[in-house]
């Protein structure tokens, strides 16, 4: 019985060794590299919250310039897109 246990605490031991080797735990060690890690997240984040919101803009602008002939929506679409074009200048 305290073989069985001396040999879990081994494997224990050794697994907890592996653990602390795990770039994970490499890069939260220290508070300049949780600054940085982090830093680069937000840049990450931000990047891609600009690319979606011009991706989704240019599809919408897109999807109503098409509808323009619809006679009811026609007119706000023409005025929403010489608002754009004056906008781009």
């Amino acid at each position: 019985m305290i073989k069985d246990n001396n040999n879990q605490i081994k494997k224990l031991e050794i697994s907890i060794k592996n653990l602390n080797r795990q770039r994970f735990f490499k890069i939260y060690s220290s508070f300049i590299s949780i600054i940085f890690v982090s830093f680069l997240k937000g840049l990450a984040s931000g990047l891609g919250w600009v690319l979606g919101a011009t991706i989704l803009v240019s599809i919408l602008t897109f999807a109503l310039s098409q509808i323009e002939f619809i006679p009811i929506l026609g007119e706000w679409v023409s005025k929403l897109i010489s608002e754009i074009k004056k906008f781009d200048r």
